[in-house]
């Protein structure tokens, strides 16, 4: 985890299946471009939001 990490839960559809991973990053966008640079432009983003465990 790098300083200032937040927890964010994505959800994205992927060959038509909604889909919820946990991505660790600095900001909501860093959190798509995780998401992005795992599957390529196929997937649709649907929400970023933060996790707020506690």
């Amino acid at each position: 985890m790098r300083c200032g990490s937040k927890c964010f839960l994505v959800e994205y559809e992927v060959n038509g299946e909604k889909q919820t991973k946990s991505i660790i990053a600095r900001s909501p966008v860093e959190a798509r471009k995780t998401i992005r640079y795992k599957y390529g432009s196929e997937p649709q983003i649907l929400s970023v939001r933060e996790d707020k465990r506690e």
